[in-house]
This record gives C-alpha cells, sequence and structure tokens, in this order.
C-alpha cells in the first residue's frame, strides 16, 4: 500500500533519502525500504530482535531488567536516567522546555521507538526524529505506541498542531543507511551496535549522515577488565551472537573518524560513548 506524498513528516523523511523511491510505501505507518524481502537471522540475537513476541515485551521488561542490571542496578542509572543522560549528549532540550533545537535527529536500529520517543521530547517545533530498524515487527509495535500518545506527542506521518516536533519510522538497514550525507545534527544508536555483523561499517554510515559538528551517542556492550568476568562476557556474547567490545574499542573508532569531545562512561556491562563529528 503506498501512501499520498503532501507536507508531512513523510515528504520531510523522502527529502532525507539518497535515492527516494517515485512510489513510496509508508501504508503500514512506516516508510518500508525493504519490502518483502527478509533478512535471514544470523544469531540467536537477531531471531530475536525479528520475532513477534519480543516487541510485545522490549519496552516494560526485557529492556529496563536487562539494560538496567548490565548498568549496574541499582547503583547504574534507570532508563529515564540513561535518556537524560542521552539527549544532553546529543545537544537536545529537557522535555516540554521552551529552548528546545528544532533538531533533525536519527535513532539507528531503533525497535519499538521507545529511545525515538524520549529523543523527540528534547527536540522542539519544526524538528524531525527518525527511527530505523529493519523488523517489521519492531516497527509495527512503534507505530502504535507512538500514534497512542495523541495530542501528547506527535502522529507517525502526520501533521501536528501541538508545535511538538515530528517523529518518522523507516525501515531500512542499519549497517547500510539510507540517507544522503550530512542531513542529521545528532544519531543514536542505543542497544544495538553489538547486533551488527560490521559494526565498524554501520559507525562509518552513522558519522557519513552526521553534519559537521553533530553529536553521536552509541551505548553499547563492554568486556569487564577483569579477566575472568571478561572471558565470561566475551563466551556468553559470541553464543548469543553478540559482540562484546573492549574497554577502548569504541572510544578509538570514534577518534579514529576525526570525532573530537569524544566521552565514555564505563558501566559494568555496558558503555556510553558520544563524540562531535568535526
Amino acid at each position: 500500500m503506498t501512501a499520498t506524498v503532501e507536507n508531512t513528516s513523510l515528504k520531510r523523511v523522502l527529502d532525507l533519502l539518497a535515492h527516494a523511491p517515485a512510489d513510496p510505501d509508508a501504508g503500514a505507518g512506516y516508510l518500508d525500504l525493504l519490502g518483502p524481502r527478509a533478512e535471514p537471522a544470523r544469531s540467536p540475537a537477531q531471531a530475536a530482535m525479528q520475532s513477534a513476541f519480543l516487541p510485545q515485551i522490549y519496552e516494560k521488561v526485557w529492556r529496563p531488567i536487562g539494560f538496567n542490571l548490565a548498568k549496574g542496578w541499582p547503583i547504574g542509572p534507570d532508563t529515564a536516567t540513561e535518556q537524560a543522560t542521552v539527549r544532553r549528549r546529543l545537544g537536545l532540550g529537557r522535555p516540554r522546555a521552551p529552548d528546545r533545537p528544532a533538531a533533525t535527529v536519527l535513532d539507528v536500529a531503533c525497535g519499538p521507538g521507545n529511545t525515538t520517543r524520549a529523543l523527540a521530547a528534547g527536540v522542539g517545533k519544526g524538528g524531525l526524529t527518525v527511527g530505523l530498524d529493519a523488523s517489521a515487527t519492531m516497527l509495527a509495535r512503534a507505530v502504535a505506541d507512538t500514534g497512542a500518545m495523541g495530542s501528547a506527542g506527535t502522529g507517525v506521518f502526520g501533521t501536528d498542531d501541538t508545535g511538538a516536533p515530528d517523529i518518522a519510522y523507516v525501515r531500512g538497514d542499519a549497517a547500510d543507511l539510507p540517507f544522503r550525507d550530512a542531513v542529521f545534527d545528532a544519531v543514536s544508536c542505543l542497544g544495538a551496535l553489538y547486533l551488527f555483523d560490521d559494526p565498524w561499517t554501520a559507525v562509518d554510515g552513522m558519522t557519513r549522515v552526521l553534519r559537521p559538528g553533530g553529536r553521536l551517542v552509541i551505548l553499547t556492550s563492554r568486556r569487564p577488565l577483569l579477566p575472568l568476568a571478561g572471558l565470561g562476557s566475551a563466551l556468553v556474547g559470541r553464543a548469543a551472537g553478540l559482540t562484546v567490545f573492549g574497554d577502548r574499542e569504541v572510544t578509538t573508532a570514534l577518534a579514529d573518524r576525526g570525532f573530537t569531545a569524544v566521552e565514555q562512561h564505563r558501566y559494568p556491562l555496558m558503555q556510553l560513548v558520544s563524540g562531535r563529528r568535526p
């Protein structure tokens, strides 16, 4: 099913693409650039992300329990604190603050849209927040939950009379981003880089679509420095099909790509890394 292209967030997303489709398919509430092609799940973790069950429990159960434990709960930050930190490092504003920037933001591997909506809360009128994922089941949940926000947020591919920023979703390849060079003010990839078969190619893509001065935030796995704990996490990650990154791998990757103001916050089994593209 195709959608009429009017002056909505769909048109804005199409303008960001390197190769916009002549007949865009947005009938499911997200712009589908992959069509019926289904990527084979190469690992247990990738299979879980493509399932119909995980999107139903991801935001309320899977992510808060799993991620908060990996971040050192109860000492580590909870989800709300994490989201506030990410907005700050991306140069976004506080929710409902009058000085929120009208930024164009990309959330890579957005899953059911929980982070996408949290980022959009820090974007002002005229801004656009785009969530991209390859999983149709995840995006279906993202569209449903974003649409349920009603007057508290924006509709998907619709206009908004409240002054809130647009939110749009795209089904596409996170390792081969479909956007033009230098079109986003901020890019996030939270809890997904360790799923990619080639994470550094994905980082190259995130760098490419950032404008000069744009900011990138990555939340991903971290191998503990203690030898036995580090070996254990690496073995578990390998069995699940996850990459467990060393303590300096991600910060070095950003520095090698010219990022400045690179910061890293270490948690027991995760790390939050940010930087600014020159």
